[in-house]
């Protein structure tokens, strides 16, 4: 694949990109652990930070994170969004990329998503399907 030509989106991230998120996600864990940012929104708060995607031109990336508990997302994405700045200043000086990416925090679902799938298996319903044989008739 010729180098100007931009990856087609249907392909997927890069191993680029991925190799990248990682170093990202390790770097950010990394800074939050240290607890320096003073913000009564995240004190005594453990953040978990799942995925870290860069943009293809590694100038920006979405940082998927979810409290732990999942309670009061909302105010502590807006707060992470707060000091993003302070952040990336952080991660940049723990890692060796040409650009530090801009940091965009967004809630990451898939607890809540994977929690929903397990409340409906353990249905009453999808209980008594499961419990039904091949040979039993309607």
């Amino acid at each position: 694949m010729p180098r100007n030509r931009p990856r087609p989106a249907n392909l997927g991230p890069s191993q680029r990109q991925l190799r990248v998120g990682e170093l990202l996600r390790h770097a950010l864990s990394d800074v939050l652990i240290r607890g320096d940012i003073r913000d009564p929104d995240l004190v005594g708060v453990s953040v978990t930070i799942t995925q870290v995607k860069p943009s293809g031109d590694m100038r920006y990336a979405t940082v998927f994170c979810e409290p732990l508990g999942g309670k009061n997302a909302d105010k502590i994405i807006a707060a992470l969004n707060r000091h993003k700045a302070y952040l990336r200043g952080q991660m940049g000086h723990m890692i060796a990329i040409k650009f530090t990416p801009e940091l965009r925090f967004v809630e990451d679902k898939s607890f809540a998503e994977a929690q929903k799938i397990e409340t409906i298996l353990k249905s009453p319903l999808v209980q008594r399907d499961l419990k039904k044989t091949d040979g039993d008739g309607p």
